[in-house]
């Protein structure tokens, strides 16, 4: 049940071209656009590496166009954690979970925030739970990774410009294998 780099690339190069949720980009150029913002903001391979693959769990579903629209919430930050858990470590895998809470955490602290997520953005907001109240943010600001994840976020929000020029897949590919090496290392395989 775990995904390898390989398979993570494949996955891209087979589903990567579907478009994504509502915006003028396809998966692939989302997550590229994000991974090339964490890098260009100075964040570490782990960061990068979560921002590349932060909705990588859209890949792993059948639901098919906008799921949204159908009044679905895919659980994409959840969906692919047990497929990244062999490779990856906390560092890269929490702010992935947590990236979905952090826009939550976002529209209850930034004002302006909300009213400048896409329409697909609020349509998914209502759908997985809405604006945290105060003692939620709180709680969510004391995680470890939050401020990681919400980094994710912003990253997010930004990646969405249909004539942006980045690196491709294999640029990245780097930030990916450094972080499977550091994970291994950890729990010494």
């Amino acid at each position: 049940m775990s995904l390898s780099i390989a398979d993570i690339v494949g996955l891209f190069e087979s589903k990567g071209h579907a478009q994504y949720d509502g915006e003028p980009v396809t998966q692939l150029q989302h997550a590229l656009q994000s991974a090339y913002l964490a890098e260009q903001g100075g964040a570490d391979s782990a960061v990068i590496t979560a921002a590349l693959l932060h909705d990588l769990g859209h890949l792993l579903h059948d639901f098919g166009g906008t799921p949204t629209q159908q009044g679905l919430d895919d659980l994409h930050q959840y969906r692919c954690l047990p497929f990244l858990r062999p490779l990856f470590g906390p560092q890269t895998l929490e702010p992935i979970r947590l990236h979905v809470d952090a826009k939550r955490f976002l529209c209850a602290r930034v004002a302006g925030y909300r009213e400048a997520l896409s329409a697909d953005s609020v349509r998914s907001l209502a759908l997985q739970g809405g604006v945290f109240d105060e003692a939620q943010a709180a709680a969510f600001e004391a995680l470890p990774f939050a401020a990681d994840a919400v980094r994710v976020r912003q990253w997010d929000d930004t990646a969405k410009a249909a004539d942006a020029s980045v690196p491709d897949l294999a640029h990245f590919v780097r930030h990916m294998q450094a972080c499977a090496a550091a994970h291994r290392q950890a729990v010494g395989a």
